[in-house]
């Protein structure tokens, strides 16, 4: 499981964004997203430096947070 802290998802638009990308290294995998701590949680055998290097290349800075 991996999780990230992305301080500029602010709204439902920026969480599909956010997820789409995410999905798009890892498409069957878990995705949940925590509006209120601007978390989301990837669960499914991730590669951590791919998801990270999807959320910029979509625009979003993600801090890898300990699952």
């Amino acid at each position: 499981m991996v999780v990230f802290r992305v301080p500029n998802m602010r709204c439902g638009g920026c969480a599909r964004s956010v997820t789409a990308a995410l999905r798009g290294v890892v498409p069957a995998a878990e995705i949940r997203v925590d509006m209120n701590r601007r978390e989301v949680t990837v669960a499914g055998g991730a590669d951590e430096v791919a998801l990270g290097r999807a959320l910029r290349e979509a625009g979003f800075e993600g801090e890898r947070l300990a699952a």
